[in-house]
């Protein structure tokens, strides 16, 4: 199996065309706003509210709504997450709104994002298995990775020749070409018919997302995709104030932040392209350590710019870490519940990464910059410890289901 093997699949292919572009304007909207909410009030604090302002409200639509990925179908549930996307940055873009207005309409249109990341992650689990599955995720890192360094390019950019509020009109062409690309090009993929409703998406969504927690399988497999992002993310978010406290160059601080990306593309092209499935699994946790220890070494004083950008990324190349594990959840999750699961995957992922630069920032004010990000190092590594001394053999253990399918296969 090969990348082309995979994209020469329709309804992987247009996923992995409209997901890029809309994670590239979900970037360019992220730099917009934060610029126009500092350029108006001189807050930094509200300018990095504003950064992460479409984090911590998907935790409402992913445990209340969650359900809706497996009762609609999925292409015109993608396609209607990325109009309203559309027609939020439309009304940024043109409508001089309150600051606060601007916040609280970016805040609830993300709420909707876990349904579309669950619809999306079910059809992509849908489509492909095996080897083509691994294969498709590493598509998927590469071009989230890609699409983060684009927009933050195409943000500057934006930002410079149209303006802060001007350059959101730049994220609504992008979803409006997503939604229409999904609509026309997506196959229509049928759920399976049932009760349905708002009381229904409710009531399942509750007690889906319970019940996937409680499996212990699919518990530590989602842990482990939630905290080392987290606390990567904490050390991310620290870079500005790194480079400022050291007294760098402004534009350090952009050039370090693009090198996890650069790393994670890496790591995915290699582990998912270049490495077989067994040598996959076990490099796994030393992966997963790999993206905790590079950041150890900011706690050194005066760093070179070129070591710390090496850091970087090597942190990111970690991230490869989630091939197998990306593949296994895809394979033990139930699959009516596939698009819940993969929602609430995202949720949980969305909701540490809002939440983790909060508690870096935190604890920066009373200890130095240096030292916390190399902490957030030592909470990944210590993440991989534990996942390896008391959950690998849970998350990878074989279920009935799974050990009677292979009796048969035997037989």
């Amino acid at each position: 199996m090969t990348y082309a093997g995979v994209l020469a699949n329709t309804a992987f292919r247009v996923l992995f065309t409209t997901r890029t572009l809309a994670v590239t304007a979900d970037t360019v909207r992220i730099v917009a706003l934060s610029v126009l909410v500092f350029a108006v009030t001189g807050s930094p604090l509200l300018a990095a509210v504003a950064y992460g302002i479409s984090f911590l409200p998907q935790l409402i639509g992913g445990s209340l709504l969650g359900a809706v990925a497996d009762l609609l179908p999925p292409r015109q549930l993608i396609a209607l997450g990325y109009g309203v996307e559309f027609g939020s940055g439309l009304l940024l873009g043109l409508v001089d709104l309150p600051i606060w207005l601007s916040m609280t309409l970016v805040a609830a249109v993300s709420t909707v994002t876990p349904l579309v990341n669950g619809a999306v992650g079910r059809v992509v689990a849908d489509v492909l298995d095996g080897e083509s599955y691994v294969l498709g995720r590493s598509l998927l890192n590469l071009a989230s990775s890609a699409a983060q360094l684009v927009g933050m390019a195409g943000a500057g950019a934006a930002v410079a020749v149209l303006g802060a509020q001007h350059a959101m009109l730049v994220t609504a062409g992008l979803h409006l070409v997503a939604a229409a690309w999904v609509w026309l090009r997506l196959p229509d993929l049928r759920v399976s018919p049932g009760e349905r409703g708002a009381l229904t998406a409710l009531r399942r969504s509750l007690t889906g997302n319970r019940e996937l927690l409680r499996d212990r399988t699919i518990r530590a497999l989602i842990l482990a995709q939630w905290l080392p992002p987290a606390c990567v993310t904490a050390a991310e978010s620290l870079i500005v104030p790194y480079v400022a406290a050291r007294g760098l160059p402004t534009q350090t601080g952009g050039l370090l932040l693009a090198c996890l990306p650069v790393g994670m593309m890496i790591g995915s092209l290699v582990i998912g392209r270049v490495v077989g499935p067994e040598q996959r699994r076990r490099l796994m946790v030393p992966m997963m350590a790999v993206v905790g220890l590079p950041l150890l070494g900011f706690a050194v004083a005066d760093l070179p710019v070129e070591v710390c950008g090496a850091l970087l990324v090597l942190a990111g190349v970690g991230f490869a870490y989630g091939l197998p594990i990306q593949q296994r959840f895809r394979d033990v999750v139930p699959t009516a519940g596939r698009g819940q699961a993969f929602g609430l995957l995202s949720t949980g992922l969305m909701t540490a990464q809002g939440i983790s630069p909060a508690v870096a920032g935190a604890l920066a004010g009373v200890v130095p910059v240096s030292h916390v990000i190399a902490l957030c190092g030592v909470g990944a590594v210590l993440t991989a410890l534990v996942f390896r001394l008391r959950a690998v053999d849970v998350a990878f253990q074989s279920r009935p289901a799974e050990k009677e399918s292979s009796a048969s296969r035997r037989e």
